[in-house]
This record gives C-alpha cells, structure tokens and sequence, in this order.
C-alpha cells in the first residue's frame, strides 16, 4: 500500500488527486427513502423538517448508510433549503408536493432578504455535523452541502419546483437586475453557511446547482457561474486545502464551464461517458492555464442499481477504469426509492474490493 501524503481520509485524499489504492465510494442520497430503518422512522416523524432539524434524528438518519454499507462518505441528511429560514424566507416540504414557498419576485422582497447567522437559525447543523465526526471513524469523510444560488432562486421564484422554469426566465429578461441582487443575496449567505459547516467538522463540501443544467449557456454563465464561484472563493479562501465537489443534472454540455469555476471535483451525471468527460476536463484545465487536474466524482445511472449484481459490478468497473485515480466513484443522480438495499450494498462492496 502507498503511505499517504496525508493523513486525512480515502475521499478526501482522492478528491485533492493524490495517489490512493482504490476509489472511495458513497451515494447521493444515501441517507433515506431507500433503506428500511428510515422509512420505519418516518411513521414516527412525519415532517421532512423535523427529521432534518431535530439532531437525534438527522445523526441517525446521516448514519444508517454507513453502518449498513462502510461506504466512504456520510454525508449530513438535510436539505439545500435549510438555510432559507436564515435568510428571512420560509419554507416547507410538503410529503407529496415538495417543497412549498412564498415567492420572491419583487425588489421589496429582495430587499427583505438579510444575511444568515447560522449558530442563530440552524443551530441543529452544527450539532448534527459534530457528532457526526464523532460517530465515524478517522477512514470517513464527512460531506456538508450547499444549494447553489441560481438553483436557490428557482424555488424561491417559481414559488417551488417547476418543470420549465420558466417564471425565472422571465425575470432573467424582464428585470435581470432584480434576480441579480437575489442571487448576489443568496451567495453572501450560502458562503457563510458552508463556511459555518466546515467549522462544525464538514471535511467535504458538495454544491449542488441542480437546475442550472437547464440553462442556455449565456444565461448560465452571467446568472449561474459568477454565484457558484462567489461561494467557492469564500471557502477556498477560508479553507485552501478542502476539497469541493459540484454537481448539476444533465451537466454535460457544461462540463468546461463547471471547471472554470475552480472547483476540485466534477460530480457527472450518467449521461456522459467517463473516459469522454475526463477528456473535456482535462483539454479545459490545459487551456485555463490550470495546473491542477479537476478530479471527478461518479457517475453510474441509478437505475442500474436494479440490475443483477454481477451486472452492478461490471458497469461499476467500467466507470472506475475510465476515470482512473483522482475518482470518487458515486451515482450520477440520487439513489431512487425503491432500490433494494442488497444492490446498495453489492455495488459498495465492490468499490471497497477494487484495488488500482
């Protein structure tokens, strides 16, 4: 075996590019609806909410992959909303209709909007994240999360999720400015609080940018990019040497772009080939002038967790050999509900079994 460069975890070794044995593995959306104990659980506690906020619980939840599986990250059961509160907006998560929020599409709305203290609003996440670190062992990576603000700003435009999105593309027309200050707001405070989860032991920090793959590449590069790169920065600054991951479904026309932002990691959704997305990233890292290899994170289709294992195994294998180290091996989206938790458990154990 290698000695390590340091003496920090498997993921957060892989994530920074140094020589590793194997890929570490964990799952988006690992923590939930997918294993049994959590859904048990639900009857008891029956708000999203209180199962996010309540420490006792949101540790337990966080955990039950772990235990189950060894994988190599655990990562916080929270959501991207959770701040929201912070910042003077309130929200809801409605068990069949998703999220639910008052919309802000006005200047004094915008305007309402103040910066989060997070030991003030979410108290629960600094705890959470303690005695996570705590609970795992010094071979676990604990992962923090943050939405990014345009994908922040579509809930709080659209009132909700949306399929077109089409109310914050009419702002984006109509009154740029106006989204523009919104998001200018929704960055000053999301750099805190991923900040504020570092402090409480995050080791990782994932920003998620979901929608922004909806995008024409104009608008994502003035009303996603500079905000994503707002909240990096601040980490970076803070924190040069941890590793950050961002992950945007149906990504693969913006790969380069996503790069240009500096974060370490790539998360790839399952629609584009490995060894073609490590291409991209590396020809955009050339012509940056970058001197660091932007690792990557992914990036089997969920879908395939319903296969037989030898098949999990096989497309697994492939992903590992495409991306070669510098790789978190992971789904290209959320683990789906139904996935029985044997087939979990069989593409882990195979992740944890592969050697370079």
């Amino acid at each position: 075996p290698y000695p390590p460069a340091s003496l920090d975890p498997l993921l957060v070794r892989a994530a920074r590019g140094e020589k590793v044995e194997r890929p570490p593995v964990w799952m988006m959306r690992q923590a939930g609806r997918h294993i049994e104990e959590y859904r048990q659980l639900v009857k008891k506690h029956p708000t999203f909410r209180e199962r996010s906020e309540v420490p006792d619980l949101a540790v337990e939840i966080s955990l039950q992959p772990w235990r189950n599986y060894g994988t190599d990250g655990c990562i916080l059961f929270s959501d991207i909303l959770t701040p929201l509160p912070g910042l003077g907006l309130q929200f809801d998560i409605e068990e069949k209709k998703g999220p639910v929020l008052r919309k802000v599409d006005t200047w004094e709305a915008v305007n309402n909007m103040h910066l989060i203290d997070p030991f003030k609003t979410c108290p629960f996440v600094d705890e959470s994240l303690r005695r996570l670190r705590d609970a795992v062992d010094d071979e676990t990576t604990v992962l923090g999360f943050v939405g990014c603000p345009y994908t922040l700003a579509t809930y709080l435009v659209e009132g909700g999720t949306s399929k077109e999105y089409l109310e914050i593309k009419k702002m984006m027309n109509a009154d740029p400015a106006l989204l523009h200050a919104m998001l200018k707001n929704l960055a000053d405070s999301i750099a805190e609080y991923a900040l504020y989860q570092v402090a409480a032991g995050a080791q990782v920090i994932q920003v998620f940018d979901s929608w922004a793959g909806h995008l024409s590449p104009k608008d994502y590069d003035e009303f996603a990019a500079p905000y994503q790169k707002m909240v990096l920065d601040k980490v970076k600054e803070a924190h040069p040497d941890l590793p950050t991951v961002m992950y945007i479904k149906h990504s693969g026309a913006l790969l380069e772009r996503m790069a240009n932002t500096g974060v370490d990691v790539i998360s790839l959704d399952w629609t584009v080939d490995m060894a073609e997305g490590r291409a991209r990233l590396d020809a955009a890292q050339a012509a940056a002038g970058r001197t660091k290899r932007t690792a990557v994170q992914g990036n089997l289709d969920p879908a395939l967790l319903f296969a037989d294992h030898d098949t999990i195994r096989e497309r697994t294998k492939e992903i590992i050999e495409k991306a070669g180290p510098g790789h978190v091996m992971n789904l290209g989206h959320g683990i789906e509900a139904e996935t029985p938790e044997e087939n979990a458990k069989a593409f882990v154990d195979f992740v944890r079994g592969y050697r370079y």
